[in-house]
């Protein structure tokens, strides 16, 4: 009997370990932001640890998926199912402690695929802590898949092309954008209540101006391009050249640019002749701005409402009109 247990808990949390991984294998960012939130003063009041997000979002993004691969494969069973007990637990204390203080509403188990509550995903962790318990019991019936040789061969590949997939990403843009503010989306529509008390898809999203904000004018427009500049102090100034010599090009061919940041301008004719960017400048929730691009510099192309291009600065020239 504890062999067939420990055979289908291999497969189901090697699986679901692996899906967790990956969907925030193609976007670390998004894992960086959320244990940011997680460091913040209002939550675990660790912000020691928050230059290092980004290095641990990598290191647990890759263990995750590495780890599910390594279950199913029975490569180091013992390693393995020891790792995973102890990531699990670290989670399930997050959870917990999300769930118990409202502290974080989303913890980012999956990434932005799937949306649970922490108090589901507290739920879901105490099962794992069950699967994972048997799965030390029956460690003796976990042996490799095929051979050993095959098992390791899988393990070191998918560590190297894990964090090849990162290094492209964190290059460029998300693989797959499960994000609320994909290509294709109409703005209007992922702001609009759907009347059942949930908060709609895109919410925070603003151009606040001195003339107020100019978020519908920009939906109306035919062509609009926005360019995002996040975060003054942690842009990557190398960029906005790039960037800078897009909105122009977009400019002549009748685009409207909006430059938006969710730092303050002191003084905007300055920040405009920096940054080469002499359009309007407009305010942004952070939150607003790190959901529609994870890039700092980069360009959103809006039509008619709709979104038909993203590029972080780095891909600069292929963007489009």
């Amino acid at each position: 009997m504890l062999k067939i247990l420990t055979h289908i808990s291999r497969v189901f949390v090697g699986l679901l370990f692996i899906y967790s991984g990956f969907v925030k294998l193609i976007d670390p960012l998004g894992t960086m932001f959320k244990l940011e939130e997680y460091f913040s003063e209002a939550v675990l009041d660790l912000e020691f640890f928050t230059p290092y997000a980004l290095i641990f979002a990598i290191l647990l993004v890759v263990a995750e998926t590495v780890l599910g691969i390594m279950l199913i494969v029975g490569f180091k069973p013992k390693f393995t199912v020891w790792s995973l007990f102890g990531i699990t637990l670290i989670f399930l204390f997050l959870t917990w402690y999300s769930y118990t203080y409202n502290k974080v509403t989303d913890c980012g188990c999956f990434g932005d695929a799937i949306k649970i509550t922490p108090k589901q995903t507290f739920y879901k962790n105490v099962i794992f802590i069950v699967l994972i318990g048997i799965l030390i019991a029956g460690l003796k019936y976990i042996k490799e898949i095929p051979s050993l040789k095959i098992a390791k061969l899988t393990t070191y590949t998918s560590i190297f092309i894990s964090f090849v997939i990162v290094y492209y990403v964190l290059q460029h843009l998300p693989i797959i954008d499960f994000r609320a503010y994909s290509v294709g989306t109409n703005i209007a529509e992922g702001m609009k209540y759907q009347g059942d008390g949930e908060v709609p898809p895109i919410h925070d999203f603003m151009i606040d101006t001195d003339e107020g904000d100019l978020l519908e004018q920009m939906l109306a427009k035919d062509k609009a391009m926005l360019v995002v500049l996040r975060d003054f102090e942690k842009l990557e100034k190398e960029g906005v050249a790039p960037i800078a010599k897009v909105a122009k090009e977009a400019k002549s061919k009748g685009y409207e640019i909006y430059v938006l940041t969710a730092s303050y301008v002191e003084d905007l004719a300055k920040s405009q002749q920096e940054y080469d960017l002499p359009y309007v400048f407009g305010f942004c929730d952070a939150t607003a701005l790190k959901t529609a691009i994870r890039a700092n510099p980069g360009v959103i192309k809006v039509e008619k409402g709709v979104i038909t291009g993203k590029w972080n600065w780095t891909d600069a020239d292929d963007v489009t009109f």
